[in-house]
């Protein structure tokens, strides 16, 4: 088959009349047309676009569909003249011009976009596909990732707060890298900041002033680093404290003055015992939750906030439970005291907590169900297994008397304790929800 002069274009027209005019039917006829041979020539058909969309190909297509009558029934020369019509309609066809940007999906709107370009033809129709794609600010440190005023930079080896963060920035995560001093003008305009991540870093050293311009912050997330003290002039919009698992060995009085709205402190994980706590350390605080575990404490520190809900001083060293150590914790609803050594809670202590419902004391070294705990009307869960309980009383638990409990237990943990549950009675569980609530067994010596 013949092959077409360079820069021209091969057209193979199969005609049903191809045998009346003197051609086989099993050739095609070339055609050479003076046409562009572009490769991205809009009239050339690709993948995912109908020849039906361009209106000249289609003008042109059934020009050459209506010669079936005339070359069948004419003359040679009428057939002649015919065909050539059809082939000068073709080759006058103009280019594609799109005329709406959603007739194709993304992808082929991309390739009649490059198609147009490259005829010339106007796209002043078709949208900027920069209004397409989600905007970001125009201010995002190198290496983060910056989305709807919540900036990334975590994993980064970072050495320094980086600069150019917005100013509208709400979240700055900076956890896991290598930052070892926070600087005076390290968040400077950051006045919309709400909350600050600068978990598992290297940080020693604070500026007094290095938090001053944030104004709005209400969650500091500082743990797992090498802080030495509780840092200074903490925003007074703080609601929320993470320092924990860093090196705080004292909490002088005076620290968290002005910090009327925190109302949660994890601070465990720091050598912390109890002559740490400066009298008034804790004044003007009206804490909700206060965790101190793992650290060194060997007693409940007595001039915690009276305003607490929830107090975790698990993991520590606490020996014995004295009768005024709970004294001013009325409004205790959870109390955490697992893994201590504690041997002994004088008659009384748990009467100070009328509101518990959760007390903890697995894990330590009690040889009796402690006294009080009927007259808890609240209290619904007892950890108390992994002790070295023997013996479980009838009224250990339940009050004499129906109508008394407001609450029922829905669970009761004594596995793990040498006591000889076959010799417990039925009724010592007679203020239990369900007998699935009771775990017992499973002691090793």
């Amino acid at each position: 088959m013949g092959q077409a002069a360079p820069g021209m274009r091969m057209w193979y027209l199969r005609l049903e009349g191809a045998r009346e005019a003197g051609l086989s039917s099993s050739r095609a006829l070339p055609v050479a047309l003076g046409v562009s041979t572009k490769p991205n020539s809009p009239c050339e058909r690709k993948p995912g676009l109908s020849l039906g969309l361009c209106p000249h190909c289609a003008e042109a297509t059934a020009a050459l569909t209506s010669l079936k009558t005339p070359l069948s029934t004419g003359t040679p020369t009428m057939r002649s003249l015919w065909l050539l019509t059809a082939l000068l309609t073709l080759s006058q066809a103009l280019p594609f011009e799109q005329k709406g940007f959603w007739d194709f999906t993304l992808d082929d709107g991309m390739l009649m976009m490059n198609d147009e370009e490259a005829s010339g033809a106007d796209t002043s129709g078709a949208p900027d596909l920069d209004s397409l794609t989600p905007t970001f600010s125009a201010m995002c440190p190198f290496g983060c990732h910056c989305h709807l005023r919540v900036v990334q930079c975590s994993d980064l080896g970072l050495k320094t707060v980086p600069k150019e963060i917005s100013p509208d920035t709400t979240l700055l995560d900076l956890q896991n890298n290598d930052i070892s001093e926070l600087r005076k003008d390290d968040f400077k305009g950051l006045q919309h900041l709400y909350a600050l991540v600068l978990v598992n870093n290297k940080i020693s050293k604070i500026h007094e002033k290095a938090f001053s311009p944030l104004r709005k912050l209400q969650k500091l997330y500082i743990s797992k680093n090498h802080l030495v003290e509780i840092p200074p002039n903490l925003p007074s919009s703080l609601v929320e404290l993470r320092i924990h698992d860093n090196r705080i060995r004292k909490v002088p009085k005076g620290v968290f003055s002005g910090l009327r709205n925190m109302n949660c402190i994890e601070m465990g994980g720091n050598p912390l015992e109890n002559s740490g706590f400066e009298p008034g350390a804790f004044d003007g605080l009206k804490l909700n939750y206060l965790r101190i575990s793992e650290a060194k404490l060997t007693g409940i520190p007595k001039d915690l906030p009276e305003t607490l809900n929830e107090l975790h001083l698990d993991h520590n060293k606490i020996q014995a439970i004295e009768l005024e150590d709970l004294l001013r914790y009325s409004k205790l609803y959870r109390l955490g005291l697992g893994h201590n050594q504690i041997r002994m809670i004088e008659n009384g202590s748990l009467s100070f907590l009328p509101t518990l419902r959760e007390l903890h004391l697995d894990n330590n070294k009690l040889s009796r169900v402690p006294a009080g705990l009927p007259d808890l009307k609240l209290l619904q869960v007892v950890y108390l297994h992994s002790n070295n309980i023997t013996k479980v009383g009838v009224n250990d638990f339940c009050p004499v008397g129906f109508g008394v409990k407001r609450a029922y237990y829905n669970g009761i943990s004594l596995f793990n304790n040498p006591v000889p549950y076959w010799e417990v009675q039925p009724a010592t569980f007679r203020c239990v929800t369900d007998r699935l609530a009771i775990q017992f067994g499973n002691y090793k010596k």
